[in-house]
């Protein structure tokens, strides 16, 4: 059967889109149709039907509303897919100009992909959506990223090794890369669950990609921005190839490329972020993680900037303390503090309103959103002081400046607009005198034509003269037979139009009558196209204005930043810390933030704070920590590497005193997990994160490891874990914390200059162990591993059993010169030994009276005294 003209249409309009699901606009739906139809459809969980025949076989065919697209497109991104959505460019009627059996134009308007989504309801407020490149020339690579939906944009040169850490500290929704450099790349990308996507080589060239970079910001050359080699040329040049592609030469409103080294910020893996849980807990989410526990912004941009800070804390003294000065000025007055903090409530995403208007996605929402948003911003002006530390000195400088802008948006703009342009109803009333004439015709129609009727009954006299309407004539003028000739005598018949005569009735019409009937069936799409021409307007003034609006969003997102870690501070009782170029490291009461919060949750015991100090100029600073499980290693660690990265992030910290010389590296060795998909196993990955420390550390770094060597033979485990902790004092010479149950290696103390021996401290009583969580200086002699087996719920029968090998295999120990292989003979381990009987319940009196009584044979006296006997019973 042969193509009808419509589906000739769609299958050309899919062959160039090869790669996406096509939503191929049908009146209010978008259809899909063959196998994206089937596809989509399953992703969907919606009906899948059919619609016409294509080669003798039906047509698959599924469906969408236009209205609740959004929804949909954020699933089928989720689970994968590319959306091509394809618009109607002309309207029906319009297409019928051209022939009655023409198709109506359509194209595709734009390619959604997880990197390129700016609806409010497909992305979180709090996060960014990063869209990367990575690009490679000759022996440099650079990294490239922008987040179309706020303009930010940035890029770094790396090493291909440098990779994967800064895919982990960004989390990119997507990652561009060449062709050519998919088989290398791909790997490093889908390890943290980034999907791919290629272009030529030719999209990576530093030329066409200088001249696509000067054409998008209007310059010449790129030098007022910096100084880009050709790698990072190359990967910014890639990014904007892409988003001419995928938003088909409609270029979002970004902000100059921002040049970031490496060596300004903390360099963390991406086991250390996982480890720590500094942006996701083990779920995934936020929930459980650092951001979520320090996370006072209230807004979207303020979020969005604790995030990219916690990410990557600074190594540049100078800007850690203009930022821990800040907090500390709004932490000193809690007035002022608590005042931006109210004020920056009504503070709306302007960054993102911003970026929808310069996509044309936007609508009178978002003109109205900077308008508030810049209101706020000129009340928080008012609020300067003449003391304020430098950092708020220039955000609040850049609060101003918007007056005009401002006044015409309140001008022109009603309170609370609906939705969407073709709306209509945002422009407000006194903007535009022939758009409030469109809109008293519209809503006032019949109070117009009933005034023009009494006009017309005056001029003629002819009271009985009435306008009527109906679907062949229109609005006419109607008398009875009996007034016809007046009507139609000079000089009324100038003005009255002779229409039609009935039976009863005589109609005319008047010239003044048919424009105005004119003006009224058209007054509706005349006024929307009246207010359209008002929001084209305002929306370039706003465009106009846009790298100072974008300024002002920064600085309100800084001062949200800091008030909301002062206000953290002082809810939490946090201190401000010292930092300097020092190799200090000296924390006193220092606790875990998220485990804190937690217990205090759960309404459990207050967490207990510790001291650490790791304080060494020439040599390693490592404290080797000892002690049971369950006690609190972990969270020691853990909390030390948490303060530092609060501290080089810009907030105060959560101890009661905090003195720390700028830390360059965190590496973090923590925990147990296998990598199954690449054959790796516990220890396997254990080893590899170990290895990656032991060969990038260096002296400026703090490293936390816990457990080394535990995945393997004991004499392996033991030998790995000292030959570890002899290379980061030799070698690395880091500041370290070492946990380990290996209590020989406690030995080292007396043998390594930077090591001191650190234990947690527990109590027993009456064959239990109690948690103290208290650290000290000293080392631990057991781990108490059988007392934390039977807190764990193991049977009696195997606690017990795991005493007695425990203690013949320390009593070998002690005597010295008795082999593993002479203990196990001695046990004997391996005998058939049976496992203690449960011992044997003691007989119950009550239960034996019980089983002697017939209910059916007892009345309500006997059943009375059986109570009683029953509650002696009980007491035997």
């Amino acid at each position: 059967m042969s193509t009808t003209p419509m589906m000739a249409q769609y299958l050309e309009i899919k062959a160039a889109h090869p790669g996406a699901l096509l939503f191929y606009r049908m009146g209010d739906f978008y259809e899909m149709f063959f196998d994206d139809a089937v596809n989509a459809a399953a992703a969907l969980d919606i009906a899948l039907t059919k619609r016409g025949k294509h080669d003798g076989d039906d047509i698959p065919m599924c469906g969408v509303p236009v209205h609740s697209a959004e929804g949909y497109l954020l699933t089928l991104i989720r689970k994968g897919f590319r959306v091509a959505v394809c618009e109607q460019m002309e309207s029906p009627a319009e297409a019928k100009k051209r022939g009655s059996k023409s198709v109506v134009k359509r194209d595709v308007v734009r390619l959604v992909t997880p990197g390129t989504l700016i609806e409010e309801s497909l992305l979180e407020a709090r996060r960014h959506n990063f869209l990367a490149a990575v690009a490679e020339v000759r022996d440099k690579c650079a990294l490239a990223w922008v987040d179309i939906s706020t303009g930010a944009f940035h890029v770094m040169a790396l090493d291909l090794a440098q990779l994967g850490p800064e895919l982990a500290r960004l989390a990119p929704s997507e990652l561009v890369v060449a062709d050519t450099k998919e088989e290398v790349l791909r790997p490093i990308s889908e390890d943290f669950g980034i999907p791919v996507t290629t272009l030529g080589l030719a999209a990576f060239d530093s030329a066409a990609g200088m001249g696509r970079l000067c054409d998008l910001f209007r310059v010449a050359t790129l030098d007022a921005y910096g100084s880009f080699d050709r790698a990072e040329v190359g990967a910014m040049g890639a990014l904007v190839e892409y988003l001419e592609i995928t938003q088909k030469g409609n270029l979002p409103l970004l902000r100059p490329p921002l040049q970031e080294t490496q060596s300004k910020t903390v360099q963390i893996d991406a086991a250390t972020r996982r480890n720590l849980e500094l942006t996701a807990g083990l779920s995934g989410g936020r929930a459980g993680s650092l951001l979520e526990t320090v996370d006072k912004t209230v807004t979207a941009a303020g979020a969005r900037l604790l995030e990219r800070r916690l990410s990557s804390p600074s190594r540049v003294l100078e800007t850690v303390s203009n930022r821990i000065d800040a907090v500390s000025f709004c932490v000193s007055d809690q007035d002022f503090c608590q005042s931006v903090r109210t004020a920056l409530r009504s503070v709306p995403d302007m960054d993102r309103a911003l970026s929808r208007l310069s996509l044309d996605r936007g609508g009178p929402r978002d003109l109205t959103a900077l308008r508030a948003g810049l209101t706020q911003a000129q009340t928080l002006a008012g609020l300067t002081q003449t003391e304020f530390p430098t950092l708020l000195t220039g955000a609040f400088g850049d609060l101003t400046g918007h007056d005009a802008l401002i006044d015409q948006l309140a001008a022109d703009l009603v309170a609370e607009p609906l939705l969407l342009v073709r709306d209509g109803g945002f422009i407000a009333s006194g903007c535009d005198a022939e758009l409030d004439e469109a809109r008293k015709l519209r809503d006032e129609g019949r109070s117009v034509i009933a005034q023009l009727q009494q006009d017309y009954a005056k001029t003629t006299a002819v009271q009985s003269l009435k306008i009527k309407y109906n679907n062949v004539l229109g609005y006419f003028i109607e008398v009875t037979a009996t007034h016809a000739d007046k009507m139609m005598s000079v000089p009324l018949s100038e003005t009255f139009i002779h229409r039609q005569t009935t039976a009863n009735q005589v109609r005319f019409t008047t010239v003044d009558l048919s424009s105005l009937e004119t003006r009224i069936l058209n007054a509706g799409s005349q006024a929307i196209e009246i207010e359209k021409r008002h929001y084209e307007r305002l929306k370039g003034l706003v465009l106009d204005a846009a790298p100072q609006i974008s300024q002002t969003s920064r600085a309100l997102a800084e001062i949200d930043l800091t008030t909301g870690l002062a206000h953290l501070a002082v809810t939490e009782n946090w201190c401000k810390p010292t930092l300097d170029t020092s190799r200090t490291f000296d924390i006193a009461g220092g606790r875990h933030p998220v485990v804190e919060r937690a217990l205090r949750q759960q309404g459990g015991d207050p967490f207990i704070a510790n001291d650490c100090v790791l304080n060494a100029e020439d040599t390693a600073a490592i404290w080797l920590l000892t002690g049971p499980n369950m006690a609190g290693k972990s969270t020691f660690l853990r909390q030390n590497a948490l303060i530092t990265i609060l501290a080089q992030t810009g907030s105060f910290v959560p101890a009661t005193h905090a003195h720390i010389g700028l830390v360059s590296q965190i590496f973090s060795r923590v925990g147990a997990s296998d990598d199954l998909a690449r054959g790796r196993s516990t220890f396997m990955v254990e080893m590899v994160e170990t290895a990656a420390i032991l060969n990038q550390a260096d002296d400026r770094a703090l490293v936390i490891l816990d457990e080394i060597g535990r995945g393997t033979a004991t004499y392996d485990g033991l030998s790995i874990a000292w030959a570890t902790l002899e290379h980061l004092h030799d070698v690395n010479k880091s500041r370290a914390l070492f946990a380990t149950h290996y209590h020989e290696m406690t030995a080292l103390a007396a043998k390594l200059d930077g090591v001191e021996n650190a234990t947690v401290t527990v109590k027993e009583w009456e064959g239990e162990v109690i948690f103290l969580h208290e650290v000290r200086r000293g080392a631990a002699d057991r781990s108490y591993g059988v007392q934390v087996a039977q807190l764990a719920g193991l049977p009696s029968a195997v606690i017990a059993r795991a005493r007695v090998v425990l203690d013949a295999l320390e009593s070998g120990e002690r005597e010295g010169g008795a082999t593993q292989k002479t203990l196990i003979d001695d046990l004997p381990l391996f005998s058939a030994t049976p496992a203690p009987a449960p011992a044997k319940l003691k007989p119950s009196p009550a239960l034996e009276l019980l089983e002697a009584i017939h209910p059916d044979d007892l009345s309500p006296r006997d059943a009375l005294d059986l109570i009683y006997k029953l509650k002696d019973a009980a007491k035997d």
